[in-house]
C-alpha cells in the first residue's frame, strides 16, 4: 500500500468529486441520506459554522455523544478547518469529564443532552454553576480557563450554550474562500485527533494522532476487507473510540463505501439495518456479534449481503466466529489488533485466512508497518514462537501524549518504536498471537479500564483503609473487576454500599462487579502489592462459588 498525504478534508472532498451521487452515510433511524456531494456540503457548513464561533487551528474540539449526525460532521469539518477534534468516552461522569477537559485545554464543548439515563447537561451545569449567567461563546470558568464555547445538540435553549442550527446558521458568516484557505493550510502531519486512553500509570492519557496517521490507517483497514464504493458497512460501534472513527468511518470513507450508522447499540437495531440497507460489512466487538446472534428475532432478517466486517476488542469463541461466518454470511470477516497510539490497527487478518487463524491470531502485520518482539524491559528480539512485548514503528505511530513528554518516552524509544505492553509471539509465517498483557489494564467488552484510576476513586471513600482492583475473566465481557477492599477498624461497609458509592461518579463499566474485603495482600520482599496472585485468588474464589 502506497501511503497517502491527503489531510481528511482533502479525503472527503476527493471522494465528493470522484463519487457525487454515492451514498456516504445513512442513519436509517432518522431517515437521513447524504451522497458524498451532499455530506461534503454539510461538512463544508459545519467547518464554516466553526470558524464563525471563532474557532482556529490547531483549538481542541471535545465531542461527548452517540453516533449522531452531528458527531460524523464534526469528525470531517475539524478535518477541514484544522481543530482538533478530542472524543470522549460517552460512559463518563462528571469526575471523568472535569479532567478531561482540563488536560485537554478544550477551547469548545459539543455534547448530546443525556446518555442512558445520564444527563450530559446536569453534569455540565454541576462542573459550571454558573453557566447560565454566562455570555455564549466566551465562557468564564475558572475551573475550565480554556473553556469558551458549548454546543448542545437539542432543539431546546439552554443559557450560555449554542445550539447546533446556531452553528449551521454561523456558516452564513464566512466566505467559501475562507475555508478553502483554512483548508489548504493544513499538513497531513497536523494533529487532527485527540483520544483518552489508559495506560501504565496514572490517569487517562490524550494520544494525539496526526491526519496522515489515521487517514492511512483507514485506508489499510478497507484494504484488508476488500471494500469498495460498491460496499455499505453497518457502524454500531461507538465514534468516540478507534474502532468508530478509524476502523469506522475513514475506512468507508478511504474508498467511497455508504456508513450506515446506529447511533446506539441494540443488537435487533443493528440486524434490522443490515437487512434494509443490504449492508455488506458489519463492525463489532464479540459481544454484540453474540447479541445479535442470539436475538429472538434473529431470522426475521435478511443478512444475504453480508460478506466482510471487523471484530476486535478481545478474543472470539471459535462457535461464535463459525456463527457469524455461516449464520450470519459474513465468510470474510477480519479480525484486528492495535491501540489507541498505533492509530489503531497494528495487525489484521485477511478475507480469505481460515477460521483457525481468525480465532488464534489476530492476522500480520499492515504493509509500511513494522512488528518485532522483545525480551520485556530489553530490545532483544526473541525467537520465532517466543513471548516478548510486542513493539511497531511506522507512520501510524502517534505523534505522543498530549502534555506528558514523560510517558510519551517511556512508549516510544528513542528509535521510534511503540511499545505496547501485550505480550505476543510471531509465528513462522508472520502470524501474530497476543497471549497477555505486561500492564495491568483490564479489557472488558472492548474498553480499556485502568485499575489505578478506580482504586484512586474508592479510597476517596471514609472506610476504605485500602484497594486493589484487577481484572478476572468473564464469559460475557472478556475480563470483570474485582475490587480487593481492606476497610478500617470497626466498618461495617457493605459490597453494595461501595458499589452504589460508584454509581454515577464513574463510569458503568469501571464500577466493579465484584468487592471482596480482605485484610491483607500477598507483598513481595519489597512492600509491593503481588496483583497476578490477588488474580489468582479471585479466579479461585469465583470458581468455587
Amino acid at each position: 500500500m502506497s501511503l497517502t498525504t491527503l489531510t481528511i478534508g482533502q479525503l472527503i472532498e476527493q471522494q465528493a468529486n470522484n463519487f457525487p451521487d454515492y451514498e456516504a452515510a445513512v442513519y436509517p433511524e432518522k431517515e437521513i441520506r447524504w451522497s458524498y456531494k451532499q455530506f461534503n456540503e454539510e461538512v463544508d457548513r459545519v467547518a464554516k459554522g466553526f470558524m464563525a464561533l471563532g474557532i482556529e487551528k490547531g483549538d481542541h474540539v471535545a465531542i461527548w455523544s452517540d453516533n449522531k449526525p452531528e458527531w460524523l460532521a464534526s469528525q470531517f469539518a475539524t478535518g477541514k478547518m484544522g481543530a482538533v477534534l478530542v472524543t470522549v468516552n460517552t460512559s463518563y461522569q462528571a469526575q471523568e469529564l472535569d479532567y478531561l477537559l482540563k488536560q485537554s485545554e478544550s477551547s469548545t464543548l459539543i455534547l448530546a443532552e443525556s446518555f442512558k439515563g445520564t444527563s450530559y447537561i446536569d453534569i455540565v451545569k454541576e462542573l459550571i454553576p454558573d453557566l447560565a449567567e454566562q455570555e455564549k461563546g466566551n465562557i468564564q470558568s475558572g475551573r475550565f480557563p480554556h473553556l469558551k464555547n458549548i454546543i448542545v445538540l437539542s432543539d431546546e435553549r439552554y443559557a450560555g450554550c449554542y445550539t447546533w442550527d446556531d452553528v449551521v446558521e454561523a456558516s452564513h458568516q464566512v466566505s467559501d474562500d475562507a475555508l478553502t484557505k483554512q483548508l489548504a493550510s493544513l499538513d497531513a502531519n497536523d494533529v487532527i485527533n485527540m483520544q483518552y486512553t489508559s495506560g501504565t500509570t496514572g490517569f487517562p492519557k490524550g494520544v494525539m494522532l496526526s491526519h496522515y496517521n489515521i487517514v492511512n490507517n483507514g485506508k489499510q483497514i478497507a484494504e484488508s476487507m476488500n471494500l469498495s464504493e460498491q460496499d455499505r458497512l453497518c457502524i454500531p460501534v461507538p465514534f468516540f473510540h478507534c474502532f468508530g472513527c478509524v476502523l469506522g468511518t475513514l475506512a468507508a470513507v478511504s474508498k467511497a463505501a455508504t456508513m450506515v450508522v446506529v447511533e446506539q447499540f441494540e443488537p435487533e437495531k443493528v440486524l434490522q439495518a443490515v437487512s434494509d440497507e443490504n449492508c455488506t460489512a458489519l463492525h463489532g466487538v464479540p459481544t454484540m456479534f453474540i447479541a445479535e446472534l442470539n436475538h429472538p428475532n434473529f431470522n426475521d432478517y435478511d443478512l444475504s449481503h453480508l460478506r466482510t466486517g471487523i471484530m476486535a476488542g478481545s478474543n472470539c469463541p471459535i462457535d461464535v466466529m463459525n456463527d457469524v461466518m455461516e449464520k450470519m454470511g459474513a465468510s470474510e470477516i477480519t479480525i484486528t489488533y492495535g491501540q489507541t497510539e498505533s492509530s489503531p490497527a497494528i495487525t489484521q487478518t485477511t478475507t480469505d485466512d481460515p477460521i483457525e487463524r481468525k480465532v488464534s491470531t489476530v492476522g500480520k502485520p499492515h504493509p509500511n508497518v513494522e512488528v518485532k518482539i522483545v525480551e520485556p524491559g530489553t530490545n532483544r528480539e526473541v525467537g520465532p514462537n517466543e513471548p516478548g512485548e510486542l513493539c511497531t514503528r511506522g507512520y501510524h505511530v502517534m505523534q505522543g501524549y498530549y502534555n506528558n513528554e514523560e510517558e510519551t518516552r517511556n512508549t516510544i524509544d528513542p528509535d521510534g518504536w511503540l511499545h505496547t505492553g501485550d505480550i505476543a509471539e510471531i509465528d513462522e509465517e508472520g502470524y501474530v498471537k497476543i497471549t497477555g498483557r505486561i500492564k495491568d489494564m483490564v479489557i472488558r467488552g472492548g474498553e480499556n479500564i485502568y485499575p489505578r484510576e478506580i482504586e484512586e476513586f474508592l479510597i476517596q471513600h471514609d472506610d476504605v483503609l485500602d484497594v486493589q482492583v484487577v481484572g478476572v475473566p468473564d464469559a460475557k465481557y472478556g475480563e470483570e473487576l474485582i475490587a480487593w477492599t481492606i476497610v478500617k477498624d470497626d466498618s461495617t461497609l457493605t459490597e453494595e454500599e461501595l458499589k452504589n458509592y460508584c454509581r454515577g461518579h464513574i463510569a458503568y463499566h469501571k464500577v466493579p462487579r465484584y468487592i471482596q474485603f480482605t485484610d491483607e495482600y500477598p507483598m513481595t520482599a519489597s512492600g509491593k502489592v503481588q496483583k497476578f496472585k490477588l488474580r489468582k485468588q479471585a479466579e479461585n474464589l469465583l470458581a468455587n462459588e
